[in-house]
């Protein structure tokens, strides 16, 4: 898995975060480990990088692709919004950079146990979909508890174009235990054509929800710009664009600072700008896109601290 594994735009973040020989960088949303891999080089043996991940498998498999930096390589369990108490934990108080490459890896959609795909396997998959095995609600449990607005919402919120009409079809085929379930209460909604299987955005948005995606996002955002140091750098490649919004408007607001109404006289805020935008929004070049399809939909976007 780590030899097939193509981190996205790596060269890109690379040259985004300028890594120093010494500096502490944190990945905030590890994997298996590729993007870590590539920064890890920069750094250098006297370097480190803390890397973060809520999924158990996929730090094995960091674990072992990064062996070989040693002590430079901390491996740590635990969710993005989780990012400035672990970066405590180390000593520290202040990170040269920090990164996250949101959404799902391959490892995840590629285990039929996990229930993120409705490729994976021919045989009934539970429809599980968390990143975290240890704790919380699976999807079908999820599905099982949301009223039919509530659920509305979270279809809406992840990029679903007929949330009333698909909310109306899962639940009048409750319960659902399987991913085989689900598409055959899809089977019959008419969804806008796309270029991928047309259930594909709602299965995206059940994901974003079982792991409070957006919320993680948004708390790991602010942990981010806290742990920087002055010159330290943030990088984002989001591949959702409800979460590369989320991603374009922070920025904008850490670089503008004052938040206060326009027709005010005079700042009663306080705010003062943080991040210095240094990426707005960057695609992959189309050789990558055709090595590695996943980079079509990706955008990097970050900045500096001020």
């Amino acid at each position: 898995m780590t030899m097939l594994h193509i981190p996205v735009m790596v060269e890109q973040v690379v040259r985004l975060l300028n890594p120093r020989p010494g500096a502490c960088m944190v990945d905030a949303t590890l994997g298996i480990g590729g993007h870590a891999e590539r920064l890890l080089e920069e750094l250098g043996p006297t370097g480190e990088l803390i890397g973060l991940d809520r999924d158990g498998e996929a730090l094995e498999h960091a674990t072992i692709r990064l062996k070989r930096f040693g002590s430079a390589a901390r491996l740590v369990r635990a969710r993005m919004s989780f990012l400035r108490d672990v970066v405590e934990t180390t000593g520290r108080q202040e990170v040269d950079g920090v990164f996250m490459d949101l959404g799902i890896s391959s490892l995840q959609l590629d285990d039929p146990a996990r229930g993120f795909s409705f490729r994976s396997s021919d045989e009934p998959t539970p429809l599980d979909m968390r990143m975290d095995r240890r704790s919380g609600e699976t999807a079908a449990e999820l599905l099982e508890r949301l009223a039919e607005p509530e659920l509305v919402r979270v279809l809406r919120e992840g990029g679903v174009p007929t949330p009333v009409r698909v909310a109306r079809a899962i639940r009048a085929r409750l319960p659902i235990a399987t991913t085989q379930d689900l598409l055959a209460a899809l089977a019959g909604v008419r969804l806008p054509p796309r270029r991928h299987h047309p259930a594909t955005l709602v299965f995206q948005a059940l994901r974003i929800a079982v792991n409070d995606e957006l919320g993680e996002l948004d708390a790991g955002l602010e942990a981010a710009v806290d742990v920087l140091a002055p010159g330290g750098r943030l990088a984002v490649l989001s591949y959702h664009s409800g979460e590369d919004r989320r991603v374009k408007n922070f920025l904008r607001q850490e670089a503008r600072g004052c938040i206060c109404p326009p027709d005010l006289p005079v700042c009663g805020c306080g705010r003062t700008s943080r991040l210095e935008i240094l990426a707005r929004g960057e695609r992959a070049d189309a050789t990558e896109v055709s090595q590695n399809p996943r980079a079509r939909s990706a955008r990097l976007r970050g900045g500096e601290r001020t």
